[in-house]
């Protein structure tokens, strides 16, 4: 049973929740994962950073926020996904343990081609795994997205194309793109019917986020999460977090989904009980500007999430600042999960509906630092 409401036609704060979710179950990802990204150069679990004066707040025990901005020196949890996919893809779908291995099946009389759409951090991870792999790469680009984003594409040393259109429209010029450059490999972070499995590893390599996350807070001494609030595009993330969460039998919390009131095709979804697209407006969430969910993620999202909740741009803004206040290095999309939960808590249930009490801890998955994007 599910309940849906706007709660202002100014402030246009939705607000979904699903009771039932908790009790759905999923098949955690792979060990081999977490290996994989641990061969890779540079890594290192990004900080998760405690914030007293959020959890006075927000009336909680412990908040911590989980800081991207530092991951793989891309400022961006991006890589995880696209590595992973990027692993698998030129590996026949193996589970290749270090990018060396990777490089050493390449067949370089006919190597492969990365192409993907991207509202700038998925696209930038794509080029960098090319550059790694000294492959082609042509990443194509949605109007809205920033010169920032954008250039950061363009220093991975990929063929950028932006268009006059919106993010769906990307990814059909990326799928032409695939067809007719040599040996095309169409990286995407959206599934459609007949294209999964790279969408699947890209939603497999998120999981070690939250592998860090767990193992974060145990050598911290706190209690596992409560509530865990992700910032949400085409939802492949929140698949990700969904199913290590539904799959993980130490934790169990609150799956709050969060995104832009001009691209909430996930909430959408939701409330309609049914994959729904939906039109996309301008934000400074960039990331999250998307108007269909990933075909594989819906049925996740619909039997896994506990909540939902869209955020205007003014929402975010005051994040950013509250963020930057306390020191962590947030770009918008970082910063809407921290918008999300102050919006979901102005419904007069939604302590209760997402179990919230004195001791609860909350964890905020900030995806981004200011370098991944900018604020226009």
């Amino acid at each position: 049973m599910s309940s849906a409401f706007l709660l202002s036609p100014t402030l246009i704060h939705v607000w979904y929740s699903n009771p039932d979710a908790r009790a759905w179950t999923a098949e955690p990802s792979s060990h081999a994962v977490a290996v994989f990204h641990q061969s890779l150069n540079n890594y290192a679990p990004t900080p998760l950073i405690e914030a007293p004066a959020l959890a006075a707040e927000l009336q909680v025990g412990r908040v911590f926020v989980k800081d991207e901005s530092e991951r793989l020196d891309l400022s961006a949890f991006k890589i995880l996904g696209a590595s992973w996919a990027v692993a698998r893809a030129l590996t026949d779908g193996d589970t290749p343990a270090s990018l060396l291995e990777i490089a050493s099946r390449i067949d370089r009389s006919n190597p492969p081609t990365l192409v993907a759409a991207t509202d700038g951090n998925h696209g930038r991870a794509v080029a960098h795994m090319a550059r790694l792999l000294e492959l082609d790469c042509y990443i194509v680009i949605p109007r809205g997205v920033s010169e920032l984003a954008i250039a950061n594409v363009r220093s991975e040393g990929a063929i950028v194309e932006v268009i006059d259109g919106n993010y769906d429209e990307a990814v059909s010029r990326a799928r032409e793109i695939t067809t007719s450059v040599t040996n095309g490999s169409h990286i995407q972070d959206m599934s459609w019917p007949g294209y999964e499995d790279i969408p699947q590893w890209i939603i497999d390599g998120y999981a070690t986020m939250c592998v860090e996350v767990d193992e974060q807070l145990r050598v911290m001494g706190s209690a596992p999460v409560d509530l865990v609030a992700v910032p949400v595009g085409v939802g492949s993330f929140l698949h990700s977090v969904t199913a290590h969460y539904r799959g993980n039998g130490n934790a169990r919390p609150v799956v709050l989904s969060v995104e832009p009131t001009v691209a909430a095709c996930v909430l959408v979804s939701l409330q309609n009980g049914e994959l729904t697209s939906v039109d996309t407006g301008v934000t400074i969430m960039s990331g999250m500007n998307c108007g269909t969910p990933s075909s594989d993620s819906w049925p996740v999202h619909r039997d896994g999430v506990d909540a939902a909740v869209a955020v205007n741009d003014d929402d975010t803004r005051l994040a950013l600042k509250t963020f930057a206040e306390l020191g962590i290095d947030a770009g918008p999309c970082g910063a809407a999960t921290l918008a999300g939960v102050r919006c979901a808590l102005e419904h007069s249930d939604a302590r209760a509906v997402l179990g919230l009490n004195k001791n609860s801890v909350i964890v905020l998955l900030s995806t981004e630092g200011s370098a991944a994007n900018s604020l226009s």
